[in-house]
C-alpha cells in the first residue's frame, strides 16, 4: 500500500458496495405490493439463496454495525422465530411454487442464540417450503462464546456445512475496549467441536482499526489464528459511526488509530496471510488455494452480496426477518428494521416489506461495472456497456471522479478498461465509487475508504 495515497483518499467515507444503489438510497415507494409483484414475477427456471437475520445477542460488542438487540428471555426468541417460519411460508406462496435453493445464510445478530431445537424446526421450515439442494451451502454466524455442543449437533443434522466465526481480535486490551473479553481457548474448542461435527468450512473475521490496537496486535491475531487453520478469512476495517450506532459512543475515539494506522494494520495482515499461503480476494477476504472462492476469484466468476463476496451466481436472494434485505431482477426490498414492526406485519398476513428500490437500466449498467471493480480490481467498459446497449465513452466521461484516481497512479486506463494498479487496490472502493451516480459524500454514514 501506498502511504501518500492513504493520507490522500483514506477518510472518505465510501461504501463497502455490497449492493448497488445501496441502501440509504432505497425508499418507502416501494413497499410490499411491489415485492408481491416481483415475487410472482420470478422466471420458472430462477434459483434463489436465503438469508436469515437473526435480532438477538446476550451482550453487546461495542463496534457492531448490524441490527441487534439485547436479549435475556429466550421467549421473546422464541415468539420471534415463529414469524420467521410464517414469513417463510408466506414468501414461498407468493412466488407459488417451490424455488430452488442454493445457497442459505444464517446472520444476526447471533443466530445460534436460538435454542437447538429451534434451528431444526427452522431449517425444517425452509426445505418445507422451498427446494433446498443437496449441494446447497448452509452457513451460520457464531459468536464462539456462546456457542453449545448441543447447537453444533443440530447445525450437523440439518446440513450445515460452513461456519463464520467472529474472531475481530485476541488481545485483550482491545477486546475489553469493545466489550467482547473472547480467549483464543473459547475460539480453539469452538473450530475442534465444528470439524468433529464434519462441519469443515471454517471462516474467521478480523477486524482492524479497533481501539488499542496496534501492528503488533493485529500480526499477533493473525498468528493465532493461523494455528486453528480456518479455510478463509474476512477482514474488515472498523466503520466508528456512533452518530448512526449509538452504543458506538461506549469507544473512546481518543485511542481509534488514524488514518495511517489503519493502513499499516490491514497492509499487516493482508501480508501476514498471504506469506501464509493465503489467496487475496478482492478487498477483504482470503481463501486457502483451492477453495470455492478462491477458484471463483481466479475464474473470474466471484460476486459481492450482502455476505460480502460469494461463490453465489443467483439473481435472487431473499431476506427473512427484521430488517433483512432481499435483492431481486427487479430491484432491493427490505423489511421492517423494528420487531414489533415487523412481527405486526407478518401476524396479519402482510409482507414486511418497509422500503426498497426499483433498478433502472441505467443502475444496473452501474451495478455490473462497480461489482467487477470490488471483484477483479478491473471491468473491461467496453465490454460491459456493449452488454447493455451504452458507449463506454459516455460512461467514462460521466465518472469524472476517475481523473484525479489516474493522475494519482491509482488507476490505469487502457482504451476502455481500467485497472486498479497493484500497489493502490486498498483504494477500490474510491474506484468503484467513481461509477457511483448516487453518491453524495456530504450525506454518507459509511466507514473510511481505508
Amino acid at each position: 500500500m501506498r502511504a501518500d495515497l492513504a493520507a490522500s483518499y483514506g477518510e472518505e467515507r465510501l461504501p463497502r458496495y455490497t449492493s448497488y444503489p445501496t441502501a440509504p438510497h432505497f425508499s418507502p415507494a416501494i413497499g410490499a405490493g411491489a415485492y408481491a409483484r416481483w415475487l410472482a414475477e420470478l422466471p420458472a427456471a430462477a434459483s434463489a439463496s436465503l438469508y436469515l437475520h437473526v435480532p438477538f445477542c446476550r451482550e453487546m460488542c461495542w463496534y457492531c454495525g448490524c441490527h441487534t438487540q439485547i436479549v435475556r428471555r429466550d421467549g421473546l426468541i422464541a415468539a420471534y422465530l415463529r414469524t420467521l417460519r410464517s414469513e417463510i411460508a408466506q414468501v414461498s406462496e407468493t412466488i407459488g411454487r417451490r424455488i430452488k435453493v442454493e445457497h442459505i445464510h444464517f446472520g444476526g445478530g447471533t443466530p445460534t442464540i436460538m435454542a437447538p431445537e429451534a434451528f431444526a424446526e427452522l431449517m425444517a421450515a425452509m426445505r418445507q417450503s422451498f427446494f433446498v439442494l443437496p449441494s446447497a451451502e448452509i452457513a451460520v454466524e457464531i459468536d464462539p462464546r456462546t456457542l453449545t455442543s448441543d447447537m453444533v449437533e443440530a447445525m450437523r443434522l440439518s446440513g450445515v456445512n460452513r461456519a463464520s466465526l467472529g474472531v475481530q481480535s485476541f488481545d485483550p486490551v482491545v477486546q475489553r475496549a469493545i466489550n467482547r473479553v473472547q480467549s483464543f481457548e473459547q475460539t480453539a474448542s469452538v473450530v475442534d467441536m465444528l470439524q468433529h461435527a464434519g462441519i469443515k468450512g471454517i471462516n474467521f473475521d478480523l477486524i482492524y482499526g479497533l481501539p488499542h490496537q496496534t501492528v503488533a496486535s493485529c500480526l499477533d491475531t493473525v498468528r493465532r489464528s493461523l494455528e486453528l487453520g480456518p479455510d478463509r478469512f474476512s477482514v474488515f476495517g472498523y466503520a466508528h459511526v456512533p452518530a448512526f450506532k449509538k452504543h458506538q459512543r461506549m469507544i473512546n475515539e481518543a485511542v481509534l488509530p488514524d488514518g495511517l494506522a489503519r493502513h499499516d494494520q490491514a497492509c499487516a495482515i493482508a501480508n501476514a496471510l498471504k506469506e501464509a499461503g493465503y489467496v487475496q480476494i478482492g478487498l477483504d477476504h482470503f481463501a486457502r488455494p483451492g477453495d470455492s472462492m478462491a477458484v471463483a476469484f481466479e475464474q473470474r466468476t466471484l460476486r459481492r452480496n450482502f455476505q460480502g463476496y460469494t461463490t453465489d451466481q443467483g439473481e435472487v436472494l431473499l431476506g427473512f426477518g427484521a430488517s433483512a434485505i432481499g435483492h431481486l431482477p427487479q430491484g432491493y426490498v427490505q423489511n421492517e428494521v423494528q420487531i414489533g414492526a415487523y412481527a405486526q406485519s407478518i401476524a396479519v398476513g402482510h409482507l414486511a416489506t418497509a422500503k426498497g428500490y426499483g433498478l433502472t437500466d441505467d443502475d444496473r449498467l452501474r451495478a455490473d461495472i462497480i461489482e467487477r471493480i470490488m471483484c477483479e480490481f478491473s471491468a473491461d467498459l467496453g465490454d460491459i456497456c456493449a452488454r447493455h446497449g451504452a458507449e463506454a465513452g459516455a460512461m467514462l466521461k460521466s465518472a469524472s471522479r476517475l481523473k484525479p484516481l489516474i493522475s494519482d497512479g491509482v488507476v490505469k486506463l487502457d482504451g476502455a478498461r481500467i485497472a486498479v494498479a497493484k500497489d493502490s487496490r486498498f483504494l477500490v472502493r474510491s474506484v468503484a465509487a467513481a461509477f457511483d451516480a448516487h453518491l453524495d459524500p456530504a450525506k454518507q454514514l459509511h466507514s473510511r475508504a481505508v
